[in-house]
């Protein structure tokens, strides 16, 4: 099976569209699933004939995997979001290392990250669920969040060992944070296992008012073997429904 596409939700919802109509359109766009519902709205997907390909492991707080003191209460929440995963059918939950803290070195934040994965990555695994910690900017949208290069999370995974912790590269938040996006991608697939995008300046649609070459990105990641989701997370400038469209088209043409 190749690559599929999915959307997030909290991008397209209350612009315009209701919830069923956003739904049918994807749908009937070919979107397999969506991302980020909220609890209280998880049951539409199926209603809709969609999955859903993400949901939150823990809260994204300052206070994250990267100090220990925190590790008792995410663990508390990925053990009780690893249910709700099994329970909808969702492959993916997503983690968050926090901020920075001058209590812990560079390296100290790795350990203590990879530590407070490798306590649930056993029940992750059991559970046939992964648990992908997201690759955020720090300059401009989540400023002194931790986890803000490729080679930070790759640090975490190799310390980690696991096949069920892996890594979110969200596009966009890596073209600010490092560029050269394509050969990051191909060097770092093995701990790769989902995706994210957004037109970067501005995370809107994926048009030719940006910067990134997405067909491009998106023939080097089907390239890498990858065949898991790649989620749309972009804010739509104008009607959410041909948003998504547009965005499903100029993935399937890419690829």
């Amino acid at each position: 099976m190749g690559i599929r596409q999915s959307f997030s939700w909290w991008c397209f919802e209350g612009r315009g569209a209701s919830d069923e109509t956003l739904l049918t359109a994807a749908k009937e766009i070919g979107y397999e699933a969506v991302e980020l519902l909220p609890d209280n709205k998880l049951h539409l997907a199926a209603e809709f004939g969609l999955r859903i390909a993400s949901h939150p492991g823990h809260r994204l707080e300052a206070n994250g995997l990267n100090s220990r003191a925190n590790h008792d209460a995410i663990e508390a929440s990925i053990l009780a979001n690893l249910s709700v995963a099994t329970q909808f059918q969702i492959p993916n939950l997503i983690v968050f290392s926090g901020e920075r803290n001058e209590s812990f070195t560079e390296e100290e934040a790795i350990e203590n990250t990879a530590a407070g994965l490798l306590r649930v990555a056993a029940a992750a695994e059991d559970a046939g669920v992964n648990l992908i910690m997201e690759l955020l900017n720090s300059r401009v949208d989540h400023r002194g969040y931790q986890c803000d290069s490729t080679r930070w999370g790759a640090a975490v995974c190799n310390r980690v060992g696991s096949p069920n912790v892996g890594l979110l590269y969200d596009i966009y938040h890596m073209q600010i944070m490092e560029g050269d996006v394509i050969r990051t991608i191909q060097a770092n697939s093995g701990h790769i296992l989902h995706y994210h995008t957004a037109g970067n300046p501005g995370r809107n649609d994926l048009d030719e008012t940006q910067e990134l070459n997405y067909p491009a990105i998106f023939r080097a990641i089907r390239n890498t073997g990858y065949a898991g989701m790649v989620g749309h997370e972009f804010i739509p400038k104008g009607d959410p429904c041909a948003a998504l469209e547009s965005a499903f088209r100029l993935f399937s043409l890419a690829v």
